[in-house]
């Protein structure tokens, strides 16, 4: 059996439910000094974030394991335009296809469709993928972001002139500057390309403790897929994949 798999039916049998809390009542993991090369690159690459439309972004797990109960689909942005505790970004990282991959991804306690909110929980995620990240400036080959569920906009290598790479701190290396949009008309909330955004706290997979990593195995977001998690992770990268 898969290892991801053998995990996840692990955290099953110790895990029947994940407690939920209140939306703005879970407290975000710190971001800690990177040790291993993932946690240094997970830094190191991390994406900014524009959440002026729809919610903000919000933590969805706390170091006991409660998740975030989100918000009913309705009653618009009402109690969702700022966690009060402060938001976070999750990364998680692995070899695929030849290509180092690290998948960002940001929650909200409501999902929109054009202004509308449709459905407690919503998920949207990134991808930097790397050649080499044992490099000293490794070449980010390729960037991949969601536009809905399970769907990904893709390029590879990219362009010199992308919108979406910016420099970081005047460094050689680049990272994604991306905003939570909504469409012109009916769809799901999506990332596109900013010119700016929010730089929040990363807690990489590894770095949870056992009992947020199993809270995410395990929780129900309903329509929304933790992307990262044991069972959707390698799903999610095969659907960003941009070779």
């Amino acid at each position: 059996m898969h290892a991801l798999k053998v995990v996840f039916v692990a955290a099953i049998l110790l895990v029947v439910d994940a407690v939920s809390i209140d939306h703005d009542k879970v407290q975000p993991f710190a971001q800690r000094e990177p040790v291993t090369l993932s946690e240094k690159l997970g830094v190191k690459y991390k994406p900014t974030m524009d959440d002026q439309e729809g919610c903000a972004v919000f933590p969805a797990v706390n170091a006991a394991g409660e998740t975030n109960g989100g918000l009913k689909g309705s009653g618009g942005t009402t109690g969702c335009r700022e966690a009060p505790l402060g938001a976070q970004v999750y990364g998680r990282s692995m070899w695929y296809e030849g290509k180092y991959a690290i998948l960002y991804a940001w929650y909200f306690p409501n999902g929109f469709s054009a202004d509308w909110p449709v459905r407690r929980h919503d998920w949207a995620s990134a991808v930097v993928w790397l050649d080499d990240p044992e490099a000293a400036s490794p070449t980010v080959s390729g960037l991949s972001y969601s536009t809905s569920d399970t769907k990904y906009d893709k390029e590879a290598p990219p362009s010199g002139d992308n919108a979406c790479l910016a420099s970081v701190n005047g460094g050689p290396y680049v990272t994604m500057v991306l905003e939570h949009a909504i469409p012109y008309f009916l769809g799901p909330m999506y990332l596109r390309c900013s010119g700016g955004g929010g730089d929040y706290d990363l807690i990489m997979w590894e770095q949870l403790t056992d009992a947020a990593r199993m809270a995410l195995n395990t929780a129900d977001f309903g329509e929304a897929e933790v992307p990262f998690n044991d069972v959707n992770f390698e799903k999610r990268l095969k659907k960003a994949w941009p070779y």
